[in-house]
């Protein structure tokens, strides 16, 4: 057998990604059933029995979905409104350089800017009690560790949305809407229904494999939710890291079982995506 570069390709995923998830996954249930680990004490599924009859795991687990689903929309529809409005903009002069400047800053800086931003001493509250909108800055909306997770959604939408806006603006050229816009208006479609039948149904629909993504990307995030969100809810990866690394030795099973379950989940979503739609997976392979 002729060993070829896509052979070896395929042994190099498999040993640097597939094998050390795989390792992962496993010590992490053998962990969560009491077969290894400092306190372990024969097989047990109390872990499991407690992880699926209460609270804390599914509710940040749908506190994580609705920060994710909030995020990605907002960040979507800001994107698409800049990408189809400024599409000359974008493409050329100052301001096709200048959208790649937000990628460049990670999650923690961001995360910090939100905070000077949108905390109750921050930028915003001390403006608004300079022009007496509020009494005090305590009269500021609670907008850093809040319940619904205000400042964690604006700091992803500040993360994801120039990614979205190159991502749309770059759709715009490759499939050639500009084509598709000008046989439209010549059937005598108008320009909502142009945007509405066309534009947006395209670019959504070539970009949605990324947004599935970006959804999952934004569900796993941990800095932001750590730095700008609350103890409950948390998210689901910030509820995970602490039940591992706290010094209670007791919670790290429990934490180990709630990482399983979070892959597991979110394996089952990616199948249920790939069977909807297999193109979405799909590379085109050159005919050279």
């Amino acid at each position: 057998m002729k060993i070829t570069s896509n052979h070896i390709s395929k042994l190099f995923f498999l040993g640097i990604v597939l094998l050390p998830v795989f390792s992962g996954l496993l010590y992490a249930v053998f962990y969560s059933l009491g077969l290894i680990g400092i306190l372990n004490d024969g097989l047990s599924t109390e872990v499991w029995r407690t992880i699926f009859t209460t609270e804390p795991f599914w509710k940040s687990l749908l506190f994580s979905i609705y920060i994710a689903l909030t995020s990605v929309t907002t960040a979507i529809i800001l994107a698409l409104t800049i990408a189809i409005s400024w599409r000359k903009s974008l493409q050329k002069g100052f301001l096709s350089y200048a959208i790649y400047l937000p990628l460049c800053f990670p999650a923690t800086v961001m995360a910090f800017f939100s905070f000077q931003l949108l905390s109750r001493s921050g930028f915003l509250s001390r403006v608004a009690f300079n022009f007496d909108f509020i009494d005090s800055l305590n009269s500021f909306p609670e907008w850093i560790n809040d319940g619904y997770g205000i400042g964690i959604i604006f700091t992803s939408v500040l993360l994801i949305t120039p990614f979205f806006i190159i991502l749309f603006s770059n759709l715009y050229q490759t499939e050639n809407l500009r084509s598709f816009i000008t046989l439209s208006k010549s059937f005598g479609a108008s320009k909502q229904q142009t945007l509405l039948k066309v534009t947006l149904p395209i670019l959504l629909k070539k970009a949605s494999g990324t947004i599935y993504l970006f959804i999952i990307f934004v569900m796993g995030s941990y800095e932001v939710p750590l730095l700008l969100g609350r103890q409950d809810p948390q998210m689901i990866s910030v509820a995970i890291l602490q039940k591992i690394q706290r010094f209670n030795l007791y919670d790290i099973p429990t934490g180990y079982a709630m990482s399983v379950l979070y892959v597991l989940i979110i394996t089952v979503a990616l199948v249920f995506i790939y069977l909807k739609n297999i193109t979405l997976f799909k590379t085109q392979k050159s005919d050279v």
